[in-house]
C-alpha cells in the first residue's frame, strides 16, 4: 500500500479535484432528496409535479456522475504508471471488471426504473415492492457496487496507482453513503405501510353500522 501510495503524485491538481468529485456527488444527493422529502423544494419548483421534481434530480445526478468520471480520467491521465499492471492478465481483469460492473448498474436502472433509481421515494414516488430480482438478489446495492467495479477496472486499464487509491475512495464513500440512505430509505416504506394499516384499521369493516341497520330494517318489515 505504501508503495503505491509513493507512485502517486500528490502535485497534481487533477488528482485533488478527482478526489473532492468524487466526495462531493453522494453528498449532493443525500441532502437534495432529504430536502425534497421534508421540504418538497423541488416540487414546488415544478408546479407541484412530483415525477418533474424526480426527473430534475435524476437529470442533476447524471449530469454530475459524467463529470465526476471525466475528471477521474483526466487525473489518471496525469498520473504516473505503474509497469507491472502492463500485463495482459490485468487487461484481461479490468476488462471483466468493468463488463461485470455495468451490468450490475445497467440491470439495477431497469429494475428500478427512473423514478426507482433517482431517489423518485425521497420525492414520493413509491415502489409497490421491494424488488428483489437480478441484480438485487447479488448484492443489496448493485448501482454502488457495479460503479466502484468499472472505477477499478478503469484504474487496472489506465496502469494507474492513483486510480487504484481514488477506487478505495470511491468504495468508502459509497459506503458511508448507505449507512444514511438505507435506515432513511427504510424509515420511509416503514412509514407508508404504517399509514396503509391505519388507513385499514379505521375504514368502516363491511357488515358494520350500515349492514347491522338494514338487518333490522328488513326485519321490521
Amino acid at each position: 500500500m505504501l508503495n503505491v501510495l509513493k507512485s502517486i503524485d500528490w502535485s497534481q491538481p487533477s488528482l485533488w479535484v478527482a478526489i473532492a468529485s468524487i466526495c462531493f456527488n453522494p453528498l449532493y444527493w443525500n441532502i437534495v432528496a432529504r430536502q425534497e422529502y421534508k421540504n418538497k423544494i423541488l416540487t414546488k419548483l415544478a408546479g407541484g409535479n412530483r415525477y418533474l421534481a424526480c426527473y430534475a434530480l435524476g437529470l442533476s445526478i447524471f449530469v454530475l456522475g459524467i463529470v465526476r468520471d471525466h475528471l477521474y480520467q483526466k487525473a489518471l491521465a496525469d498520473q504516473p504508471t505503474e509497469p507491472i499492471l502492463r500485463y495482459t492478465e490485468f487487461k484481461i481483469l479490468a476488462a471483466g471488471l468493468f463488463a461485470v460492473g455495468s451490468t450490475l448498474v445497467g440491470t439495477s436502472m431497469w429494475a428500478l426504473g427512473v423514478t426507482g433509481t433517482y431517489l423518485g421515494d425521497y420525492c414520493g414516488i413509491l415502489m409497490d415492492h421491494k424488488v428483489e430480482s437480478f441484480p438485487f438478489n447479488v448484492t443489496d446495492s448493485p448501482m454502488y457496487t457495479g460503479s466502484t467495479l468499472c472505477f477499478l477496472a478503469t484504474a487496472l486499464w489506465y496502469q494507474s496507482p492513483a486510480g487504484l487509491v481514488l477506487t478505495a475512495l470511491v468504495y468508502v464513500v459509497y459506503q458511508v453513503a448507505l449507512s444514511y440512505e438505507d435506515p432513511f430509505t427504510g424509515a420511509i416504506y416503514a412509514k407508508r405501510d404504517e399509514e396503509r394499516k391505519n388507513k385499514v384499521a379505521n375504514a368502516e369493516p363491511s357488515g358494520s353500522s350500515s349492514a347491522v341497520r338494514s338487518r333490522a330494517a328488513a326485519k321490521e318489515l
